[in-house]
C-alpha cells in the first residue's frame, strides 16, 4: 500500500490536485525563533515568568521523560497512522474504544468528535491523529474473539501512551503548575489547585501531517490552522521535520525543533487565571519541507467542567461555558472565538 493510500480521501485529492489548502511562501531563515529554555531540574522562576510573559511558550529540557518510551511511541503512533483510512476509521470502533480517529481539522470536542464547521471555516486542515482521554485508558475492552485482531493493534499503544500521560502528567502538574502559581503570588488550597488544573481532563493527541506527491511545489501547506489552546498548558513532542509557527506581535516566526526536549505553551485558561499576565501564544503548523510526513504528540490539561474562572478582564464563567461557546462560534462562524467572548472591552462580548 502506498503512503497516500493510508491518508484520508479530501487529503489525497487535494495532494493530487496541487491544492493543500491555503499555501503561503516560505518564510525567510531570519524568521527563526529561538524560545527560552528551562531546565526541570532546575527550574529557575525568573526565566519561567520571562517566558510566560513575553510568549506564553518555552522549551523544557531534562524533563525526565525517557528517550526510549519517546521513540516507541513515536514508532507504534506511526504505525497506527500508516493503516489505511478505513482501518483506521474502524479501529476504535470495533472494540468499543473511547478513543479516537480524527482528520481535517484541530477541532474536537472532550470525545475526540469534530466539531462541525460553518461555511466560513477554512479549507481542510492537512492533520489526521487519535484522541486518547488519558482518564479512559483503563476503559479500554478486554479482546474477545471477535475484536481480538483490532485490540492487538491497539494494547501496546495503550501501555506505551499510558506510560508517557503519567510522566507528562508529573510535569504539568507536580512540576510546572507548581511553579506558575508561585510566580504569579496565586495562594490556593490543594482544592482549588486540582479545580484549576484537574489531572482528570488531561488528554494526548497523537497527530500526523501528510507529505506532497509534488515535490516541486513552492511555498507552504497549511497543517493546522492559526489557534490558541483551550488549556491551562499543553506539552508537545515533535519529531525533527518542524513546521510550528508562532504569532509574536505581528510577525510569525518558525520554532525549531530541538532533539529531546519539549515545548510547553500556555492556552487561554491560564492567560485567564493570570488576568492577562501571562500569554496565550497563537501558533499554527507550516510544514517547510511538503516532502516529509510530520509527527508529534501533544498533552493538553484544563480546569474541571464546572471551575468558576474569575479575573478581572472577563466576566466569571466555567470552563464547560468556554467549552460551549467555542463549540457554538465553530459552528456557526467557522472559528474559534475564545476569551473575547467573556471580555467586556472586546466588541466580540456576549
Amino acid at each position: 500500500m502506498s503512503i497516500s493510500a493510508s491518508y484520508p480521501p479530501a487529503f489525497r485529492r487535494a495532494i493530487n490536485n496541487g491544492d493543500q489548502t491555503e499555501i503561503e511562501p516560505a518564510l525567510d531563515q531570519d524568521k527563526d525563533i529561538h524560545i527560552l529554555v528551562l531546565d526541570l531540574e532546575r527550574l529557575d522562576e525568573q526565566i519561567l515568568t520571562e517566558a510566560c510573559k513575553e510568549s506564553g511558550i518555552f522549551r523544557l529540557e531534562n524533563h525526565g521523560v525517557p528517550l526510549e518510551l519517546t521513540s516507541q511511541l513515536q514508532e507504534i503512533s506511526e504505525s497506527l497512522l500508516s493503516l489505511s483510512f478505513e482501518e483506521k476509521q474502524e479501529l476504535f470502533a470495533a472494540v468499543n474504544s473511547p478513543l479516537s480517529y480524527f482528520w481535517g481539522t484541530p477541532a474536537l470536542n472532550r470525545s475526540g468528535d469534530a466539531f462541525k464547521r460553518g461555511t466560513q471555516a477554512s479549507n481542510v486542515n492537512m492533520v489526521e491523529g487519535f484522541n486518547v482521554p488519558l482518564s479512559s485508558l483503563s476503559k479500554l475492552p478486554v479482546s474477545t474473539c471477535d475484536d481480538g485482531a483490532q485490540h492487538s493493534k491497539l494494547e501496546p499503544f495503550r501501555v506505551l501512551i499510558e506510560e508517557y500521560g503519567r510522566h507528562i502528567t508529573r510535569i504539568a502538574v507536580s512540576a510546572l503548575f507548581e511553579a506558575i502559581a508561585q510566580a504569579l503570588n496565586l495562594e490556593l488550597s490543594g482544592d482549588q489547585r486540582s479545580e484549576l488544573l484537574s489531572e482528570s481532563t488531561g488528554l494526548i493527541r497523537v497527530y500526523r501531517y501528510p507529505q506532497s506527491s509534488s515535490v516541486e511545489a513552492e511555498g507552504e501547506a497549511l497543517g493546522m490552522e492559526v489557534h490558541t489552546d483551550s488549556s491551562v498548558i499543553s506539552i508537545l513532542k515533535e519529531d525533527e521535520t518542524g513546521g510550528l509557527e508562532i504569532m509574536k506581535g505581528e510577525e510569525w516566526l518558525r520554532v525549531k525543533p530541538v532533539a529531546d526536549t519539549l515545548i510547553i505553551n500556555l492556552g487561554d485558561m491560564m492567560k485567564a487565571i493570570s488576568d492577562d499576565e501571562y500569554k496565550s501564544v497563537k501558533h499554527r503548523v507550516k510544514k517547510k519541507d511538503r516532502t516529509r510526513e510530520r509527527h508529534s504528540v501533544c498533552y493538553f490539561v484544563s480546569p474541571q467542567r464546572d471551575c468558576v474562572i474569575k479575573s478581572s478582564n472577563y466576566k466569571p464563567f466555567t470552563y464547560s461555558e468556554f467549552e460551549a461557546q467555542v463549540q457554538a462560534d465553530v459552528q456557526s462562524l467557522g472559528t474559534k472565538v475564545g476569551l473575547h467572548r467573556f471580555s467586556p472591552k472586546s466588541p466580540l462580548f456576549l
